[in-house]
């Protein structure tokens, strides 16, 4: 049987959400680890539907509608998975933590309540589950292949002997990231990394303002250590 596509964009290899099986023109979602029904069946779409802001969608998945909610999944996919990645540092365990949000947002979309973007509701669900992850495994935290900042890096490197340097700097800050608490690095990435505000770092973590500050201060302040010879 047919299967919703795989939410993979921009090869980022995420994992489908969630085992989504046409059945005629119904549609059934079932849970991965249990094969229950995950969501109510849902009429097929429209072949062609403009586009829909995300709070129209939010409305109809929260009507029960699985194409609305697998078009959010498929919107927001890419910063989820980056977030994810960067935080656990491997790709397994980011699809994983992915795939696991999604099913969580799907059975809690009923109480979203528009109090923030969301984006932001997705984010705090991603990174609970990152959280989760991480205190049942150490990780280490490799910067993805297509992080910015590397990517200027290398660019800019201008000679092989160059680039070794670059390699082996990327790999040290790798390092850092990976032994910073999770709570730090988690901060970290969405500050420094996806250029969150503080206020919706607050919101995503549910620290407040003033405890994301100090965590942002902490791993800043450690990481510059940790990279003082590559100064």
């Amino acid at each position: 049987m047919p299967s919703l596509p795989s939410l993979s964009r921009n090869g980022y290899p995420t994992a489908p959400f969630p085992h989504i099986e046409e059945r005629g023109a119904a549609v059934q979602a079932t849970d991965p680890a249990s094969g229950a029904s995950a969501v109510p069946e849902a009429a097929a779409p429209a072949a062609a539907r403009p586009a829909l802001d995300d709070l129209t969608l939010v409305a109809r998945a929260q009507d029960g509608d699985v194409h609305s909610f697998a078009e959010l999944a498929r919107r927001h996919q890419d910063a989820l998975f980056r977030v994810a990645v960067r935080v656990l540092g491997h790709r397994a365990d980011a699809e994983d933590a992915l795939q696991e949000a999604l099913i969580d947002a799907w059975r809690k979309i009923g109480t979203f309540r528009g109090d923030a973007a969301f984006s932001t509701w997705m984010y705090r669900i991603v990174t609970n589950r990152c959280t989760a992850l991480m205190r049942r495994k150490r990780p280490t935290v490799p910067l993805p292949d297509d992080d910015a900042a590397g990517a200027m890096l290398v660019a800019g490197s201008g000679s092989p002997e160059r680039a070794a340097e670059v390699d082996a700097e990327l790999a040290a800050l790798s390092r850092a990231l990976a032994d910073l608490p999770g709570d730090q690095r988690t901060c970290w990435v969405l500050r420094e990394l996806e250029g969150l505000g503080y206020a919706e770092i607050s919101h995503i973590t549910g620290a407040s303002e003033t405890a994301v500050r100090g965590r942002l201060h902490r791993a800043r302040t450690a990481l510059a250590e940790r990279m003082r010879a590559w100064r």
